[in-house]
């Protein structure tokens, strides 16, 4: 029994050395200012992974309590407005390249074509509001109302199906 305790808590002091060890030597690292923060270069890819995952565990966290309004196809016409007016420098939309200032953000913003199968209604609504620290993705709840959040939900919701005339279409499109 004592022999048992003993390897246990020669186990714990290991752990905890490693850890304090392996946190003083991130910490020594970050603080020599070598790695490169610069926009004109991508994180190496285990950093990438890491912010990456951190993200998503993160977003879907803080969306888990979000209420999801029906979504319609009026919401989706008034998405693609503020989607042209908001979004698509950055992002792009079919058949609409994203603008210089949008290619020359670390990390790029990525097309949202695939955000339907990356992320719930709720978490993109939650990114919308919020925001995504040190992305460029900005929080929109002090410039969009609530319906206009979820309005460019039901848009993005829609866009893997949407062709560029489609997209022209519902930009063009006059409210009813």
């Amino acid at each position: 029994m004592a022999q048992t305790r003993l390897v246990i808590r020669t186990v714990a002091i290991t752990l905890c050395a490693l850890a304090f060890g392996g946190a003083l030597t991130a910490y020594a690292f970050m603080m020599t200012g070598f790695y490169n923060v610069s926009a004109t270069k991508q994180h190496l890819q285990p950093v990438y992974s890491f912010l990456e995952t951190g993200m998503h565990r993160s977003v879907r966290f803080h969306a888990r309590n979000v209420h999801v309004p029906p979504l319609d196809e009026g919401m989706v016409r008034q998405g693609a407005r503020l989607y042209a007016t908001h979004c698509v420098t950055c992002h792009g939309a079919p058949g609409v390249a994203p603008a210089g200032i949008g290619m020359s953000m670390q990390p790029v913003p990525g097309p949202l074509v695939d955000a339907r199968g990356k992320w719930q209604d709720r978490e993109l609504y939650w990114i919308v509001r919020h925001g995504i620290k040190m992305s460029g993705m900005p929080a929109w709840e002090f410039r969009l109302a609530d319906d206009e959040i979820w309005q460019l939900v039901a848009f993005v919701r829609q866009l893997p199906d949407m062709s560029p005339a489609d997209y022209a279409h519902q930009v063009r499109e006059q409210p009813q």
